[in-house]
């Protein structure tokens, strides 16, 4: 992985943390745990689906579709309804 990339996750990883952080009220270090070992994470980090595309809070809306339903890919920002 090249560091343009590197830089990138780190940007995502620090930017959906606080969003989680700011709705939620988890701690700094839990949300990012939250994030991290999400489904959402994963897939964002998978350089072929390039959803470094997506804004930081398409992300979010990601990761919170996947911890209503249980698959980010019910987001709207995936879906498109």
């Amino acid at each position: 992985m090249n560091n343009e990339l590197v830089f990138i996750f780190e940007y995502y990883d620090k930017e959906v943390t606080k969003m989680i952080n700011q709705k939620y009220g988890f701690s700094m270090m839990e949300a990012y745990k939250r994030f991290v070992l999400s489904e959402t994470h994963k897939m964002l980090t998978d350089i072929e689906l390039k959803m470094w595309e997506f804004s930081e809070s398409g992300i979010f809306d990601m990761w919170e579709a996947e911890q209503v339903t249980g698959d980010p890919r019910n987001s709207l920002y995936i879906r498109r309804d």
